[in-house]
Order: structure tokens, then C-alpha cells, then sequence
């Protein structure tokens, strides 16, 4: 079966108002499907929801859309359908499977826990809340677990802890908006399932990356109360998790899982798509597999206009009517490749996403990856998403781990400061000059890997609890246990560590671009060296918030940096500068060996350089005029340093010293021309006094 590519080719008005709509009367479900000869809403008895006790035969329209309507469909009601088609390789349509609405904004499970989707009361009284509307340049993503966060926080009422309302308790809200952050990246809070292959070995999906339905919110992540409510009430107690996190200034992203379901693959469960056009929203062989793109089993196929429309429909739904202020795209790639797999910036998913005026205001990062042909797209999105820098994360991780680890090793490191300056300086080589540092996502841990801390403690992932015998996970680590494998007694060992990290840090939130850290990252937390925790829900992935005095310090080191961060737009420039040529909202960069003379090509090109001297002057477009210095050291030796002579410049005032463990008030200012020791492996942050 050949489907059209362009969204277009489907009429809008077609495709618009699937799902439930209601009102004084009852309410009319609409649903697609080209391939179904049948299809029934069969609605439940209103408490064991086990019993039809209606059921209505939708009728077709020439656009394959069918609908019905029934008095009975009104808040509350539970209901499914169940559809019947021809038998063939790419059709597994079965009369009897009641199956989930694709575009369901409740769901319950009932007695035998059979999945049915439910009408929902939406209203909710925002009380005026608005969105922070932060600019990109000004913002500092913390990228979080729902349950994570608060689950062990003794600071939030017992009954609160590991749920929305737990994220949005005054606790929580206090420590992210003292911490400065100022938008929470939340892993999927998309209804989502384990797959059965981890129920089977006693494990679950924690993580969340197995979606279930695409307008719900995860009840699970509801309070008691409010999950005994129903979907109603939990659809509110979400709602008001936004509004608190609003008032409080934070923004909030979802990390969005289109390009797969839960359905996984052959022999899979047959809970929505599947079961109502199994052709229409997955990539099959002509032999009715499944193209696997991604790893889970199955690919949602974006060549089709039906899968497009209904991620657009999703996004306008959370983004306008539940108030959330961004997205993150998990494996973006899929959502941009075309019927005939192929990837393209042009795609009309990705193009209608960025132009929608209804998602205008709306932050789009791309994790621009997936594991099919081309799959690696970073810097290849439309100018509308930021990405996630992939290219950050590996250049940072190389230059204060993998390359220390090497000199030790074989006396040389592999690569200079050249790479590394690059992607301080916004990775324009990724972006392109049609691009901005605003376009980079810079981050050097995430959900998935080591933490930070674990970064510079192992050499090899230990994923010996996930159940598969340590083979998930990446190899590709690029980190450094700095002489000891996990934990240790030896002092040295500790301190350096304990200085990567802080290093690791730095180069996150002084870079330009938008910064990004995980959860707990700030603090130092652990996974015991498990690179790949999604299947474990317990201490060993829940923040621990009983921290030993160092891990206040990196705390207070975080803080600090952050709102050096805030407080110096010549770190943050929204543009590239273009050499001999003023650009409002750049930065002017300046590169200096350690000697105080401009970089020349021997410099930048060296394997042994491993000290540059970073000016960056800001060009205002709203705000004053900012000039700083950053000196970065990448070897295990101290190096004098003598300050430069720019004009303008008539001293330096230290800001930030990566070697100590603490943040100090000593007021440091030297003039240009003096020299200053830089510690082994560390970097300095300097406020240009004019």
C-alpha cells in the first residue's frame, strides 16, 4: 500500500477534531483508518468497566474518517473500539480487541488491567498564570525525572513524594529557582507501559520511553488521590503542576517519544494503532515486519500524512491547552524521514511544526539521531530546533578525560585546544553561519550514561542489574577513573575527581549555546557506574537529597556558575560573529596562548597546546556591554599564564576558579600583562574591568 508523502495531501479540515468532542448533548469520537471495513465504539459500565454496555457502529467518510455519536460519551465515560479489516501481510486487524483511541485524553485500566481510554472534564481555573516566555539565550535547562526528583525528598509531604504535585511542592520549586535553572526538561510523562520482556525478568520502564498514548498524562505519576479521582483529576493535578512551576518562573519541556509505541514488534501487544491501521502508522516490509529504526521494536511511519497530523494535533494539545513551553523530540530523526525512509531537513512534519503559529512560543530541541541510514543528523534540523550537541558532549569529555587518561598512558594526549575552543565558542562548525550557538544544546551527561560524577570514576559501564550481562549500554564512555575503578579511599584520587567534575560543569554552563544538566549532576550523583539505570526504580536512580559537605560545595559551585552565567552575556550570544563586521547579539572572540599573544595556526593546530586564553566581548542589543576572559589548562602540570593586553582592558577581577573546591569571596583583580598561576587541569573566569 503507497501512501502520499506531503501533509498536504490529505485535506486539513479532514483530519481535524479526531478524538472525543463534546457537548450539552453527549459527544461524536472520530477516528481514521483506511484499511478497517468496520469499526464499533463500545462504551463500559461506569464502574467495574468491564461490561459494554453500548455499542455503536461508526460510519465512513471519503477521507477514511469515522465517526459516531453517543449521549453516553460525556466526562467520565469509558469507552474503546473495536475494528475489523481484511486479512493480509501488513494488516492484523482482530473484530474482538478493544482497543485505545488514538487521540484518548484519559485512560484507566479495569479489574483484569485491560487499558480503555476515558472522556475527560478539561476544565481548570489557571487563575491568570502565563507562561515565562525565557528567552533561549537566557536559559539553563535541568533535565529531571517526575518521580526522581522528589521521591526521596523528606522536605516534601509523604503522601506528594515522586509525583507531579511532589515537582511543583514549595521544596522543590524553592531548591530549582535558588539553584537558578529556569526550565525543567521532564523525561516522558506521556501515558507509558514496560515492555514485557522487562515484566518477565522483574524489571520495569522507569525512564518512560515506551509510549502507551500521546495525550495523556502518566497516572502513575498522580498522587493516591488524585489517581482514585480518575483521569479527570489527574489530568487537573498535572495542569496545576504547570501553573505552580510557572509562577515560580520555570518553564517546562517534555521530552516526547513519537517515534515509536509501545506496540514493540511481531507477536507485540495490539492496544491502538495497530489494531485500527497497522499499515497506515508503522513502517512495514512487504512481508508485514516492522522496520526498526529505533530500537524498541517498531517505527511510526512520518511518511504518511495520518502519523504527522496526529503529532502536530499532540503538541498544539500540550502546548496550548495544558500550558507546557517546550519539547524535546526523542530520536528525531524518524520525524524527518520521508516514505522512502530517507532523512531531510525539508521533511513536512518537521517544517509544519516549525511553522505552526500555535506553536510559535514554543521551544523545539531535537535529539537529532536515530539508528537507521544517516542517522546521525546533528546540525542538519531546520532553524527552528536547537539540538542536542552530541559533538559537545564527546569534545568535552575528551579534553578532561579521555586525553588526561592517555598522556598518563602513552605521555602525549591526542588533540590539542583547538577542538576544544571550537565548541566553547558556540560550534559553529556543526550549525553553520545560517544557524546560531542558540541552535547547540550543550550538555555532557544525561539521563542516559554516566553521570558526571561517574564520568570521572570508571573506565567501563556496570550494568550487571539490568539483567542482560552487561552488554546494553555504550562502550563509548570517553571517561576516566583518574587511577581507581569506582570508589576509593586515596585523597589525590578524590580531589582530582571532585575538580573534573567541576571542570566538566564549567565548560557546560560557560559555553555558548543553551546548557544543559541532569538532575542531581549538580551534587555529585552516582549510578554505581550503570550507564543504561531505565529499567530501575529505586535509590539507585532517585535523587538522594542527604549530601556530605563537598557536595553542598558543588552545589553552591553550580549556583554560582549559573548566575555568572546570567549576569555575563558575552557568555551567552544569541549570533555568530562574522569577522570585520559589528553583529547585534554576538559575541567578538579573541584567542590567546598562554604567553598573551594572539593564537596563531601552530597553536590552534598543536598536539601539545593545552592553554588558551578565551576574550569575549559582547555586542548589546538590550543589555550592557560585557567583556570577560576565560583561561582553560588541560594538562596535569601548573602553568603560568600572563594576562593580555587588549585595549579597553585595565585589569582582570577573578570570577571562578575551577582548582578550588569551594566558591570564595576573596577579590582577586590583576592587571594586564601580570602573570597568574593556572592549577593542573582547570580554568579561570575573569570579568574584564574597563
Amino acid at each position: 500500500m503507497t501512501y502520499p508523502y506531503q501533509l498536504a495531501e490529505t485535506p486539513v479540515d479532514a483530519l481535524a477534531n479526531l478524538g472525543v468532542r463534546t457537548d450539552g448533548r453527549g459527544g461524536t469520537v472520530r477516528v481514521w483508518s483506511e484499511a478497517a471495513t468496520a469499526i464499533e465504539l463500545c462504551i463500559f459500565d461506569a464502574h467495574g468497566h468491564g461490561r459494554v454496555v453500548e455499542a455503536t457502529q461508526l460510519e465512513r467518510n471519503q477521507e477514511h474518517v469515522w465517526s459516531a455519536f453517543s449521549h453516553r460519551l460525556v466526562p467520565g465515560a469509558v469507552y474503546a473500539l473495536r475494528a475489523s479489516g481484511p486479512s493480509s501481510a501488513q494488516n492484523v486487524f482482530h473484530p474482538k480487541r478493544l482497543l485505545l483511541e488514538p487521540y484518548s485524553r484519559g485512560l484507566i485500566q479495569n479489574a483484569s488491567n485491560q487499558w480503555r481510554s476515558a472522556v475527560v472534564d478539561d476544565g481548570f481555573d489557571w487563575n491568570g498564570s502565563t507562561k515565562p516566555g525565557t528567552p533561549l539565550d537566557r536559559t539553563v535547562v535541568y533535565e529531571a525525572h517526575v518521580k526522581g526528583i522528589s521521591e526521596l525528598n523528606r522536605a516534601v509531604p509523604e503522601e506528594l513524594r515522586g509525583t507531579y504535585a511532589g515537582l511543583a511542592h514549595e521544596a522543590t520549586l524553592d531548591y530549582l529557582t535558588g539553584l537558578g535553572i529556569t526550565a525543567i526538561e521532564l523525561l516522558p510523562v506521556h501515558a507509558f507501559v514496560s515492555e514485557h520482556r522487562l515484566l518477565k525478568d522483574g524489571l520495569v520502564n522507569y525512564w518512560g520511553y515506551n509510549t502507551l498514548n500521546f495525550f495523556t498524562p502518566h497516572a502513575a505519576y498522580a498522587t493516591r488521590q488524585a489517581r482514585a479521582n480518575g483521569p479527570s483529576a489527574i489530568l487537573r493535578e498535572f495542569k496545576g503542576m504547570v501553573k505552580l512551576l510557572h509562577e515560580a518562573g520555570l518553564e517546562v519541556i517534555l521530552d516526547v517519544v513519537y517515534n515509536h509505541t509501545s506496540e514493540e514488534g511481531l507477536g507485540g501487544p495490539r492496544t491502538s494503532f495497530r489494531g485500527l491501521d497497522n499499515a497506515g502508522y508503522y513502517r512495514l516490509t512487504d512481508s508485514g515486519g516492522y522496520l526498526d529504526l529505533t530500537g524498541c521494536g517498531n517505527t511510526v511511519n512520518f511518511g504518511h500524512p495520518v502519523p504527522q497530523r496526529l503529532v502536530l494535533d499532540s503538541l498544539r494539545y500540550w502546548a496550548n491547552q495544558v500550558q507546557v513551553d517546550g519539547f524535546r523530540f526523542d530520536l528525531a530523526t524518524v520525524l524527518g524521514r520521508d516514505q522512502s525512509g530517507a532523512y531531510t531537513p525539508e521533511h513536512p512534519l518537521l517544517t509544519a511544526i516549525a511553522d505552526d503559529p500555535a506553536l510559535a512560543d514554543v521551544k523545539m530541541i531535537a535529539e537529532p539521531w536515530d539508528l537507521g541510514p544517516g542517522g546521525w543528523q546533528t546540525g542538519n534540523f531546520p532553524a527552528r530546533y536547537s539540538e542536542w550537541n552530541d559533538h559537545f558532549r564527546d569534545r568535552v569529555r575528551d579534553f578532561w578525560l579521555r586525553d588526561i587518561a592517555d598522556f598518563r598512558a602513552h605521555g602525549a594526549a591526542p588533540s590539542g585546544i583547538g577542538r576544544f575552543a571550537t565548541i566553547l565558542a558556540g560550534s559553529s562548525n556543526v550549525f553553520g553561519a545560517d544557524r546560531a550557538p542558540l541552535a547547540s544544546v550543550n550538555f555532557v551527561a544525561a539521563h542516559d550514561g554516566f553521570t558526571t560524577a561517574d564520568l570521572t570514576a570508571y573506565n567501563r559501564k556496570h550494568n550487571e542489574a539490568n539483567g542482560e550481562g552487561n552488554r546494553d549500554g555504550t562502550d563509548d564512555n570517553r571517561s576516566f577513573n583518574h587511577g581507581a575503578e569506582g570508589p576509593t579511599a586515596d585523597a589525590g584520587i578524590i580531589a582530582t575527581r571532585r575538580k573534573a567534575i567541576r571542570n566538566l560543569l564549567g565548560s557546560v554552563l560557560l559555553s555558548a549555546g543553551v546548557p544543559m544538566i541532569v538532575a542531581g549532576d549538580e551534587f555529585g550523583r552516582s549510578q554505581a557506574g550503570n550507564n543504561n539505570a531505565y529499567c530501575h526504580d529505586d535509590e539507585l536512580v532517585w535523587l538522594d537529597w542527604n549530601h556530605q559537605p563537598w557536595q553542598r560545595e558543588l552545589t553552591e559551585t553550580v549556583r554560582h556558575l549559573i548566575a555568572l552565567r546570567a549576569s555575563n552575556p558575552a557568555l551567552r550570544p544569541s549570533r555568530y560573529g562574522v569577522s570585520g563586521a559589528i553583529t547585534p547579539g554576538s559575541s567578538q572572540m579573541d584567542w590567546y596562548d598562554a604567553s598573551g599573544t594572539i593564537m596563531d595556526e601552530h597553536d590552534w593546530n598543536s598536539l601539545t597546546n593545552r592553554t588558551l586564553q578565551y576574550l569575549a566581548s559582547s555586542t548589546p542589543e538590550t543589555e550592557d556591554f560585557n567583556r570577560i576572559m576565560l583561561i582553560v589548562h588541560g594538562a596535569e602540570t601548573d602553568v603560568p599564564v600572563t594576562l593580555p593586553r587588549p585595549d579597553g582592558v585595565t585589569g582582570y577581577r577573578l570570577l571562578w576558579d575551577s582548582a578550588m573546591p569551594a566558591v570564595t569571596e576573596r577579590a582577586v583583580e590583576c592587571p594586564p600583562g601580570s602573570t597568574v598561576t593556572v592549577t593542573a587541569t582547570s580554568m579561570q573566569l575573569y570579568r574584564c574591568v574597563p
